[in-house]
């Protein structure tokens, strides 16, 4: 799972069109590879080589401002993946 570091106040939150995850994460761009499907492609290549290409499945869905909003998305979304626990509720 992904979660965003404590005291974020702004952040992305994203939908892979490839594999459905949702995450949320500190780079707020339209699109990104997915942490969870994706590959990182290694950009030092030879002389010979062709340049790799990137799939940016992810999406930008919403932008959280606010320290609240952050850490009350990231609890729903850790709630969403884990089945939840409801001793802090």
């Amino acid at each position: 799972m992904f979660y965003v570091p404590d005291g974020t106040e702004i952040c992305g939150f994203y939908e892979c069109e490839d594999c459905g995850e949702r995450f949320l994460d500190i780079k707020v761009v339209p699109r990104m590879i997915c942490p969870y499907c994706g590959e990182i492609p290694d950009m030092e290549i030879g002389p010979d080589e062709e340049m790799p290409e990137t799939h940016e499945a992810a999406k930008l869905l919403q932008v959280v401002e606010g320290l609240e909003n952050v850490e009350k998305m990231d609890g729903l979304l850790s709630l969403a993946i884990t089945g939840g626990d409801c001793e802090w509720l």
